[in-house]
């Protein structure tokens, strides 16, 4: 994130991107959002980064990849839910 943010600015030449750290209050996460505005370039930009922690359905698991529950690496009861952790890099901008 920040050598994106970084290589923008420099072909911008002169917004900067503002960084805005946060969480996802009592579940695990959060994120930094970076944003330009008003710059030669670009109007505005936008490099956000999320980070998720959370479980999910073995059924879920199943349904999204080939080798289903063998996957978590361990033996899971029935009903038991399968940890998991997401991130996300996303970019958007405006001339």
């Amino acid at each position: 994130q920040d050598r994106i943010c970084a290589a923008i600015e420099e072909v911008d030449g002169k917004g900067k991107f503002d960084r805005e750290a946060y969480t996802r209050g009592e579940k695990p996460g959060g994120g930094v959002a970076r944003v330009l505005t008003n710059g030669n370039v670009f109007e505005k930009a936008g490099v956000n980064l999320s980070v998720v922690y959370s479980e999910m359905p073995q059924e879920a698991l199943k349904a999204a990849t080939e080798r289903g529950v063998d996957r978590v690496g361990v033996k899971l009861e029935p009903g038991q839910k399968v940890p998991f952790f997401a991130c996300g890099l996303s970019s958007v901008m405006h001339p």
